[in-house]
């Protein structure tokens, strides 16, 4: 196997035992035997991230708990000629940590460590294993927090995030990962170190830290990275919004920020997944209503005040059925906690489901609500929607159950056509999840020849063998030619079922 080639959904590749032998004899050499696994039941728990769809066991674990260790570890695979995929928690929803059969997939979860928090300079110096929640309780004694908080971020790490820009509720405001990270460390594939930003204002040169932020673990492994940390607000208010058509709804966030209002959060949810969710978390949701939206205002009492005011005049304009304030900083978090639920919410009433993200310009919100409705009927799946409707993130959920002969193939087509929507209507592919695997065809939509040359010429310039997370983000130029063929005669297979080369 080729090292662009990736082995995906529910199949297994032999492994050449001897190769296999010989790779995870290399890497003991300086490991102890229990940080490097190779057995099939040792490896089994490796072989997805959080989109399961797509399997496929590691030849080797290598599980690192020194930089000196990485650092060995990228050596003794590059000149080996292993590819190396890095992981951390798992959580990412895009197959971006998909190892390969006749890789080393390198778990960082022992880089666990917040090395400093400096409350004067209001940042936090943390080691890529950390999780992103843990930040913020370490930082609360100062009061201070880390912004970006995925739904995940009880679980997610830090090093994740910045492979994936990862966002979260607060991101209208406060930015995605790629605005809250001042400096990277890391290794690149051949062992070497570089450094990314600075903890000063500026750095010269090109931005490559925001090169190497979303770059999905292609470019260098991180093994630090020091984040900024902004003060907690004094008061934060949610409003819930109630809208009789979900099209509504969606025309009210477009109308939120024309007004010059930029709230703290803002998030729809549609009827299907509010009864998903209050079911499960009991957060007080209007589940009469077609969808919901929820905007907060923080500052101060008065800043609060006044904004929450402005909301509610134009959500009023905007035709809302239903205003309700928060009364109780209880009643806040339980009305967040609903929506951050969302996901394991949906996971109770269908054996599977299948996360999707994209991003269009917010007055296309309807638009696209109506688009994915048609595709329930054409495809014959439920679909309920959440969004960081601010700016224009989606995340329609699709259910199906794997366990029905065709379904699995009906959501990927149901999921590719989403994604050219956003495509079509002037947004991309994604919006904090990442391409890795699931995306990487419509990378070929979205993006010209030209573009993608651009791209591998980029990955090529820190790793010139392609062994670093190989497969993943940026198709081939092959790949996009093939993909286009498809297309031409009407196609829209799945990834799995194209040619790989």
């Amino acid at each position: 196997m080729g090292a662009e080639e990736s082995i995906l959904h529910h199949t297994e590749s032999r492994v050449d035992p001897a190769r296999q032998r010989a790779v995870a004899e290399a890497l003991r050499a300086f490991m102890p035997a229990h940080a490097v696994l190779y057995r099939e039941e040792e490896t089994r728990p490796f072989e997805c991230d959080g989109l399961s769809a797509y399997r496929q066991r590691p030849m080797v674990v290598a599980l690192p708990e020194t930089e000196e260790q990485v650092v060995r570890v990228l050596r003794t695979c590059h000149s080996m000629g292993v590819p190396v995929v890095p992981r951390g928690a798992g959580t990412g929803l895009s197959g971006g940590a998909l190892p390969l059969a006749e890789g080393v997939l390198l778990g960082m979860a022992k880089f666990n460590r917040i090395l400093s928090v400096d409350a004067h300079a209001r940042t936090a110096r943390v080691q890529p294993g950390v999780r992103n929640a843990a930040i913020s309780e370490a930082a609360a004694a100062h009061k201070l927090y880390y912004a970006p908080d995925p739904s995940s971020q009880i679980a997610c790490s830090i090093g994740g995030n910045i492979a994936e820009n990862s966002g979260g509720l607060h991101c209208l405001k406060y930015g995605l990962t790629v605005h809250n990270v001042l400096r990277v460390r890391g290794y690149t594939v051949e062992g070497d170190a570089v450094e990314f930003g600075s903890e000063a204002l500026d750095a010269p040169g090109y931005d490559l830290l925001a090169l190497s932020i979303g770059s999905e673990g292609m470019l260098a492994v991180t093994v630090e990275a020091t984040v900024k940390l902004v003060p907690r607000p004094e008061v934060a208010r949610v409003i819930m919004a109630s809208f009789a058509q979900v099209e509504t709804a969606g025309n009210a966030v477009a109308d939120m920020i024309a007004a010059g209002i930029i709230p703290a959060g803002l998030e729809m949810m549609d009827r299907p997944a509010t009864r998903a969710v209050e079911e499960f978390v009991h957060a007080g949701y209007d589940l009469d209503a077609a969808a919901i939206l929820l905007c907060e205002s923080d500052g101060t009492p008065e800043e609060v005040e006044e904004e929450i005011g402005r909301m509610k005049a134009v959500l009023s304009r905007s035709g809302a059925t239903q205003l309700r304030v928060s009364e109780s900083e209880a009643q806040r978090l339980k009305f967040w906690a609903g929506r951050k639920a969302a996901f394991p919410a949906v996971g109770r009433i269908s054996p599977d489901y299948y996360c999707m993200d994209g991003t269009i310009p917010k007055k296309r919100l309807g638009e696209m609500l109506g688009f994915i409705a048609e595709m329930e009927k054409k495809y014959g799946l439920r679909c309920p929607n959440v969004f960081h409707a601010g700016d224009g993130n989606l995340h329609p959920l699709i259910l199906y159950d794997a366990n029905d002969p065709g379904q699995l193939h009906r959501t990927e087509e149901f999921a590719a056509e989403v994604l050219e929507k956003c495509v079509e209507v002037g947004g991309t592919i994604t919006g904090e999840h990442g391409v890795g695997i699931e995306k990487i065809n419509q990378m070929c939509v979205q993006f010209g020849a030209k573009e993608i040359e651009v791209f591998l010429a980029l990955k090529r310039a820190f790793d010139p063998g392609g062994l670093l997370n190989p497969g993943k983000n940026i198709p081939t130029l092959h790949r996009c030619a093939e993909y286009g063929r498809m297309h031409v005669r009407g196609g829209k297979l799945p990834f799995a079922d194209l040619p790989r080369f």
